[in-house]
């Protein structure tokens, strides 16, 4: 249950009745203001033209069309809006009410029945997450949690390219390369740092040696024709650089529903489908040997008309295989989500022109992210290498283990580090999805470690001091009586409370998750003015009530922080 939702209905009803009434029909677009300024408001100047009045005017004549009721407290105009007050007795009720009902469960929705497939991360096994890539594996998780929690049926899969000349190339590395010509990519035993320098130093060699070239184009002709020495070479290398990026996502609370193998396209002749089906289509055209689309009736032009779906030597492309994913994917999903970096916008631009030419009546969603960069100079500089998503995480640890460390003497070592791992491990996650996924994102320490503003420790903080409280109260009867709850500052939390539903709706189906820490923020914001000017222990009558309060808040913000996938300390 939404304790909003009746009250949204009737102003929304309300605004449509009055609007009939002095001849205007106008799409509803509902506004929540600040608390301060109202709960609900509607603004009038898109009728401006219609009715050839001004906003200001339209908005006192709606007034007046408008009565109020058991829900709607008072309705006034003020500089072209129509501003709503709830009944804020009735308010208070229904939220306390449904949050102390559902607790963990509040603010989920009902089981859409629908199922959702959302491909995220899926970077090259050749080497180890690169802090660019970092947004991707975060803003997937994180979507995935806020689907979920609106009632959608999410499986999250990552596919491994264990096909083409890269992972081919390093697999030939692994067995050709002696390893005293490898430099690590750091000192860590973990397989994707153990792996990468036979990568680059096969690379090294394919530049400068045409022996090795060959060697690489017969490899992969091998797999495509099912070889299966070449295929359990590759898999058997993929499988241990796979090992090292699953370490890595773990450590920051990613875990995926499944891995599916680009391989398999191959193996079980999806991908020779595709290429058979696609040389009937009119669009396609032969070029030295090689086979690609002609795409320039679907928006695309110059040189990108051309879509290459195979090689001159016949083996297919990665596009190729994609296609083959893709609808293998449409048989298990009703809906597709494909989180990508900003440089794959043609591709997908691409492959959804050439599914259409397959005669597939779907496309992917894709939800694209600009990419993470660090200030000039940091990290980087002090490494003396490139920065890895590995790199960031144990920087975050050290930074947040210092701060646990100033202000907590009196914890055991083995408690800081636990503490100081919750919270670098949050503030990385936190700091990354604040930002809308198109946005460009420099990653600073002092934002992402603040414990005073929009951040991770901001909101584990508030919610381990309502843990704090309620533990400090014992056993106490949950009692909801608004009467009892008249301060500003209970009321003004207890609103935004309410908004919990619609936050975690517009995050999910609306695909904006950076609203999550956002409200999140606000929320935490809020309880602690509630705690700096409100006594809850020991206030005599109101005790209960403001634990009640307290308790509410705690399962929201524990909902928030579970929803951004960020622990939900009791101690900090």
């Amino acid at each position: 249950m939404d304790p909003l939702a009746p009250f949204r209905e009737e102003v929304e009803s309300s605004v449509k009745a009055a609007l009939e009434e002095i001849g205007a029909r106008q799409e509803l677009q509902m506004e929540v203001p600040d608390a301060a300024i109202a709960d609900f408001a509607f603004p009038c100047f898109s009728l401006a033209k219609v009715l050839r009045k001004a906003p200001a005017a339209i908005a006192e004549e709606l007034v007046a069309k408008i009565k109020t009721n058991s829900l709607i407290e008072r309705v006034w105009a003020d500089n072209g809006y129509l501003n709503f007050k709830v009944n804020q007795s009735e308010l208070v009720r229904a939220t306390l009410q449904e949050v102390m009902r559902a607790r963990s469960d509040y603010g989920k929705g009902e089981d859409k029945g629908t199922k959702v497939l959302l491909e995220h991360t899926s970077v090259n096994p050749t080497g180890p997450i690169h802090v660019g890539r970092a947004r991707n594996p975060i803003i997937g998780d994180t979507l995935a949690r806020c689907l979920r929690k609106c009632g959608y049926q999410v499986a999250t899969e990552y596919l491994v390219n264990d096909v083409g000349r890269q992972v081919v190339l390093l697999s030939w590395g692994v067995r050709n390369i002696p390893q005293e010509d490898v430099v690590p990519a750091s000192d860590r035993q973990k397989d994707d740092h153990l792996l990468v320098g036979f990568y680059q130093r096969a690379n090294e060699q394919l530049e400068s040696k045409p022996e090795v070239e060959a060697q690489i184009a017969s490899l992969t002709r091998g797999f495509e024709a099912g070889d299966p020495e070449v295929v359990s070479m590759v898999r058997e290398t993929t499988e241990r650089m796979l090992h090292g990026i699953r370490e890595s996502l773990s450590s920051i609370n990613v875990e995926l529903d499944q891995y599916t193998w680009e391989s398999q396209f191959i193996l079980n002749g999806d991908a020779k489908r595709v290429v058979e089906r696609l040389k009937t289509v009119p669009e396609c055209h032969e070029e030295e040997g090689a086979f690609y689309l002609d795409l320039s009736a679907f928006g695309i032009h110059g040189r990108d008309t051309k879509f290459f779906f195979t090689r001159s030597d016949g083996t297919t492309l990665y596009t190729t295989r994609d296609m083959a994913y893709h609808q293998d994917k449409f048989k298990r999903a009703d809906q597709l989500i494909n989180v990508l970096g900003e440089d794959q916008k043609l591709e997908q631009q691409q492959l959804a022109a050439a599914l259409r030419i397959l005669g597939g009546d779907k496309v992917p969603e894709c939800l694209f992210y600009a990419f993470v960069s660090l200030p000039e100079g940091r990290m980087s500089t002090r490494k003396g290498r490139a920065v890895h998503l590995d790199d960031l995480i144990d920087e975050a640890e050290d930074r947040a283990y210092e701060e646990v460390r100033k202000r907590r003497v009196d914890l055991s070592e083995e408690k800081m580090r636990q503490i100081a791992r919750d919270i670098g491990r949050g503030a990385l996650r936190f700091n990354i999805v604040r930002v809308q996924a198109e946005k460009q994102i420099v990653f600073k320490w002092e934002e992402a470690l603040n414990f005073e503003g929009n951040s991770a420790p901001f909101l584990q903080y508030a919610h381990a001091r309502c843990c704090s409280i309620l533990a400090k109260a014992g056993e106490f009867e949950r009692v909801i009586d608004p009467s009892l709850l008249d301060d500003p500052y209970e009321r003004k939390l207890i609103r935004i409370l309410a908004q919990y539903p619609t936050v975690v709706r517009d995050c999910g189906v609306k695909r904006r998750i950076h609203l999550m820490p956002a409200y999140g923020q606000e929320v935490a914001s809020a309880f602690n003015q509630f705690y700096a000017y409100v006594p809850v222990l020991r206030s005599g009558e109101r005790q209960a009530v403001r634990l009640t309060l307290v308790e509410s808040t705690m399962w929201v913000l524990r909902g928030v922080l579970d929803n951004l996938g960020i622990v939900a300390p009791e101690e900090m």
